[in-house]
């Protein structure tokens, strides 16, 4: 992949006068990498919107991680990417967050109130504890989409600000860490990461990014 990211990996899927979402592919970095100069939807921001080179990560208002797929929002303005990064952290306004992901075993529907936390620096995980300080706590929902051999299927919105790594971290601490995510204790023989990020809730606008092909051939499995 050239690190600035084609145009026909990266999708612009919808588009408001201050803002727009872009759908990230799986395997992309979102901010730029700046000692190894891997592809990110960064670069291709950079190469592809130029006026919004001026703006810090060019307007992204977010980040996903580098397997998860799915709606990334991007800013226009710097006043607008402000305003956005506050309704991300719970501060102000209301975007809502809804997830795909596909998890181990057999997993009913409901939700979690956790306490997430960074390790010791230099650590890729974080600590997950049934309390903790106000700002470490992360809550979601989910309801079953579908089941396969050994699967669950869930659609999980977050309720609130995420916390790093809620939906890997929050599911593992329940027993049913996510599809190839060996960090949090899956079985290390089933490739990447299964999450993607299905949906975004904007100003009171829905934006969907399309589904990945194990989230369509596990929800035709049914339940």
């Amino acid at each position: 992949m050239d690190p600035q990211a084609p145009a026909t990996e990266i999708a612009v899927i919808h588009e408001e006068p201050s803002w727009f979402v872009v759908a990230k592919p799986a395997g992309l970095h979102t901010v730029a990498q700046r000692e190894s100069g891997a592809p990110s939807v960064e670069a291709w921001l950079r190469a592809h919107r130029p006026d919004l080179a001026g703006l810090d990560e060019c307007g992204l208002v977010h980040r996903l991680d580098l397997e998860t797929s799915g709606c990334l929002l991007v800013a226009r303005d710097a006043a607008t990417r402000a305003r956005l990064r506050e309704a991300f952290s719970g501060r102000g306004g209301d975007i809502r967050k809804t997830y795909l992901a596909l998890v181990e075993g057999r997993l009913a529907p409901g939700s979690f109130t956790l306490s997430f936390a960074s390790r010791h620096k230099g650590s890729a995980k974080v600590s997950v504890s049934p309390r903790g300080e106000a700002e470490t706590i992360g809550r979601c929902r989910w309801g079953v989409r579908g089941q396969g051999p050994g699967v669950t299927l869930v659609e999980v919105e977050l309720l609130g600000p995420g916390r790093r790594h809620q939906i890997r971290a929050g599911l593992a601490h329940l027993g049913h860490p996510l599809v190839g995510d060996t960090l949090y204790g899956a079985r290390p023989d089933a490739g990447a990461i299964r999450l993607h990020a299905a949906r975004l809730e904007v100003d009171g606008i829905e934006v969907e990014a399309p589904a990945p092909g194990w989230a369509t051939e596990t929800r035709a499995d049914g339940v």
